[in-house]
């Protein structure tokens, strides 16, 4: 491990000395991609180099403890020294395992997340619109831009699906887990009986691709244009801006009426399906390699339920970790840290052990 920490340190500053070359900050593709690759080494170099220092004054206990005729006090000292610096050095070779663990390579990326009303029809559009919320807060929170790209309302104020997307540093890498389905009990404000009702709500997040990644032919799509129509059939505009485009080789159908402007819409569009392609090439992907699927806090799939929100009790309970938190409300109004937090431990400890197996 310390070998690699070495090579790591060493391309580390070579990078810093590129980075600082006027024909390098010239061209701003190869400055960006650097720049990013630097990003990522800092964390893995500075946590290193705390234990090169923690290291040297353990070094340094112990030379002095092996001098002879050390008075009492001085020797109390180094003892405590050493022991300190020990167990730090530990700390500090379980938090470097964890930095040099294999990244997600889109973690980075920014998202689309589209959300689906499932099983308990008006209730579960409303649910729907309530994640949407939560979502959008959260993202506020940590200044990511979001951004609505396609919305199919109720009369009620609920979704049946709405996707958008959420642009800024490491959003994949906080929100990829939250793929799924979304269960909520609750008393709906329709119900007069004040019974609970079970509904459920589909989530996806697609990590956003760029079109280096995905590749798609002018002869592979089918675009159609037709009006924008609101809740209840009425029309929103008289013109045809709304756009939907079919993927002919995939069946892929993304629909677009949230602009005015047909172009917009068209733009937002094509946003959506290189996403949704990207997606299943990750997908085709990782059912190839059955023991990543092993790595990842639950399987993704679509179909799993992943966690529930027990209104009347104020609880979350998130079925892959066995995390069960009473902050119901904070969690819908976009305090989502402690959930991620702890499924990207989880995540994270997962694979350390799978590193250590192997």
């Amino acid at each position: 491990m310390f070998e690699k920490l070495k090579g790591v340190a060493e391309r580390y500053e070579q990078v810093g000395e590129r980075l600082m070359d006027p024909t390098v900050v010239g061209d701003q593709e190869q400055y960006k991609n650097l720049m990013r690759e630097y990003k990522g080494l800092t964390p893995i170099v500075e946590k290193y180099r705390e234990y090169e220092k923690t290291l040297a004054a353990a070094a340094e206990a112990e030379e002095l403890l092996k001098e002879s005729g050390l008075d009492r006090e001085l020797k109390e000292m180094a003892e405590e020294q050493l022991l300190e610096s020990r167990k730090e050095m530990e700390a500090l070779t379980e938090e470097l395992k964890i930095l040099l663990l294999p990244r997600d390579p889109d973690d980075d990326k920014s998202v689309i997340i589209e959300i689906r009303g499932g099983a308990g029809g008006d209730e579960a559009a409303l649910f729907a619109a309530s994640l949407y919320r939560m979502y959008s807060m959260y993202a506020e929170a940590k200044r990511w831009k979001v951004e609505l790209l396609s919305a199919n309302e109720t009369e009620l104020g609920g979704f049946k699906e709405v996707s958008f997307s959420l642009e800024g540093e490491g959003v994949y890498s906080k929100l990829k887990f939250e793929s799924g389905v979304h269960r909520v009990q609750r008393v709906p404000e329709t119900e007069t009986q004040g019974r609970i009702h079970t509904s459920t709500v589909t989530v996806a997040v697609l990590p956003e691709a760029e079109d280096v990644e995905v590749e798609i032919a002018p002869g592979d799509l089918q675009i159609d244009t037709y009006r924008a129509s609101g809740a209840g059939g009425q029309h929103v505009n008289k013109t045809e801006s709304a756009i939907r485009i079919t993927h002919l080789p995939t069946g892929l159908v993304v629909e677009c009426q949230d602009e005015r402007s047909q172009f917009k819409n068209k733009d937002k569009a094509m946003k959506l399906l290189r996403s949704r392609l990207y997606d299943q090439k990750l997908r085709e992907q990782n059912d190839k390699i059955a023991s990543e699927r092993k790595l990842q806090v639950g399987t993704g799939d679509r179909s799993e339920r992943i966690r529930t929100y027990n209104f009347p009790q104020g609880r979350l309970t998130d079925h892959r970790i066995g995390l069960t938190i009473y902050r119901l409300d904070a969690v819908m109004n976009g305090d989502l840290d402690e959930v991620m937090d702890a499924l990207g431990a989880y995540d994270q400890a997962e694979k350390l052990r799978a590193s250590d197996r192997q």
